[in-house]
């Protein structure tokens, strides 16, 4: 990826697949990949062996990669995705939505 959108923690709307239009907040970015673990959005059930940690095993659900050209920053302000651009403010590079000039770091 050439421009850092999406970044840990961002609030982000998917575009695509069965959860477009849902939001959630970014739990983890894999760059090499350009995958996006989201909290709430591609929820799978996943299978636990039993350990000692864990004695009883079971069913889990864990969020999956989502690819990050699915996924939009969120604008509280615009209350829908946005795109984003990089300026620099005060000597400092922030990330600023196209629609109303939020700021996002």
């Amino acid at each position: 990826m050439s421009i850092c959108r999406i970044k840990k923690g961002d609030e982000v709307v998917s575009i695509a697949g069965v959860d477009a239009g849902k939001t959630g907040r970014v739990l983890r970015v894999d760059r090499e990949k350009g995958r996006a673990y989201v909290e709430g959005l591609k929820v799978r059930t996943s299978t636990i062996k039993r350990s000692e940690k864990n004695p009883q095993g079971g069913m889990v659900e864990r969020e999956a990669a989502i690819a990050l050209s699915n996924l939009m920053p969120y604008d509280p302000a615009v209350k829908k995705g946005v795109r984003v651009s990089s300026v620099t403010d005060d000597g400092k590079r922030v990330r600023k939505s196209k629609a109303s000039s939020h700021v996002f770091d």
